[in-house]
C-alpha cells in the first residue's frame, strides 16, 4: 500500500514539475543573470571591443542578432559550455573575451609577461653592476688625496712667496 502511495506522489510530482521546468526555461531574457554569464564571454564582432552583453543593440545590428540567437539557444536548453563550444567552432578563439586556460592560448597570454619580467630583472642587475663599477675604489681615493695635498702645498707656497714680496 505504501508503495502505491509513493508511486502516486511520484507521478503527480512528475506531472506538475514538467510544466514548471518548461516555464523556467522560457524565462531567459536579455536581463537575466544566466544570459549575462553566457553573453559576456563573447566579444562583439562589430569592432567596439566590448562583450555582447555590454554592446549597445541600438547602434550595433550584429549584437541584436547574436543576443537573439543566444536566447533561442538557452530556451532550447543549451548550457553555457555548449554555446561557447558552438561559437568557438564557428569564429575561433578570437570571439572569446578571455583566453582558454590550456594549450597555446595560455602560453600566448603568459609568455609576454614572463619575458618582460626577465628583461626587467636583467636590466636591474646590469644597472647595478654599472653603478658598482663607477663607484670610486680605495686606490683612486688615495691617489686623489695625494694630488689634492700636493696642489694645496703648491698653492700655499705661491701665496707665501707673494706675501714675502710685499711685506
Amino acid at each position: 500500500m505504501k508503495n502505491k502511495v509513493y508511486l502516486g506522489f511520484l507521478i503527480l510530482f512528475v506531472i506538475f514539475q514538467t510544466p514548471l521546468l518548461r516555464v523556467h526555461a522560457a524565462e531567459f531574457d536579455y536581463k537575466s543573470a544566466e544570459f549575462k554569464a553566457v553573453a559576456s564571454q563573447f566579444r562583439c564582432t562589430c569592432g567596439c571591443g566590448q562583450d555582447h552583453f555590454e554592446c549597445d543593440p541600438n547602434t550595433c545590428n550584429e549584437t541584436k542578432e547574436f543576443k537573439q540567437d543566444l536566447v533561442d539557444m538557452m530556451k532550447k536548453g543549451w548550457d553555457k559550455d555548449k554555446i561557447r563550444d558552438y561559437y568557438v567552432n564557428i569564429y575561433g578563439e578570437e570571439i572569446l573575451t578571455a583566453p582558454e586556460k590550456s594549450g597555446f592560448s595560455l602560453a600566448a597570454w603568459t609568455l609576454p609577461f614572463a619575458a618582460i619580467g626577465i628583461a626587467g630583472a636583467g636590466l636591474f642587475f646590469v644597472i647595478r653592476k654599472w653603478v658598482k663599477r663607477k663607484a670610486p675604489d680605495e686606490t683612486n681615493e688615495t691617489v686623489q688625496d695625494i694630488e689634492e695635498e700636493v696642489e694645496g702645498e703648491i698653492l700655499s707656497s705661491l701665496i707665501d712667496e707673494e706675501r714675502k714680496k710685499y711685506l
